[in-house]
């Protein structure tokens, strides 16, 4: 249901519609039936409080990752903050650029590559078509970060990581959502 409901408001912020047909599927699990009007959404909406509302969205998603050495959140850690996520006015070809930054809790985290991993995977799940996902680590905050910011924008090296089973196991487990 929580998933449902934060997919449902990232295409409202985008301002994407959809048949009834796939809000019916969407929502399988309620009894509620959603359609989005996009023409709605522009009109209602300035482009500031549409990239507000979709920068909030965003948070929403990667706050509750967990870390994957604590029991506690990336929220918790103060790794992610929503300071962090910004929107980027669309390409020429209407694609939306998000970056994500992230601040590593120490300046030799040997899983910041696996932090900036998770946030990529649970993101690629959670949002909607056209957009284009930047993720780094704060700038001086890791021994690191140019090297780390290469491998979690690289899409085959990320699509090999995804191919690890140990890996992949690693990533569902903090990025799993607690409903």
């Amino acid at each position: 249901m929580f998933l449902s409901t934060l997919l449902q408001k990232s295409k409202t912020i985008l301002g994407i519609s959809q048949t009834p047909e796939i809000a019916r599927e969407v929502n399988e699990n309620t009894d509620e039936t959603t359609t989005i009007s996009s023409e709605c959404a522009k009109d209602t909406l300035t482009d500031s409080e549409r990239y507000a509302e979709l920068r909030e969205t965003i948070y929403e998603h990667i706050r509750t990752i967990r870390d994957p050495e604590k029991p506690a959140t990336l929220e918790d850690l103060h790794v992610v903050y929503e300071e962090g996520v910004m929107i980027k006015s669309p390409t020429d070809d209407k694609v939306c650029v998000i970056r994500i930054e992230f601040n590593p809790t120490i300046p030799h985290c040997s899983l910041a590559t696996l932090i900036g991993l998770c946030i990529r995977v649970k993101l690629q799940r959670s949002l909607i078509e056209k957009y284009k996902l930047d993720i780094y680590i704060k700038k001086g905050t890791h021994s690191t970060e140019d090297e780390i910011n290469k491998q979690i924008n690289d899409k085959e090296r990320i699509a090999a990581a995804m191919e690890n089973p140990e890996l992949h196991k690693l990533v569902e487990e903090c990025i799993l959502d607690d409903e």
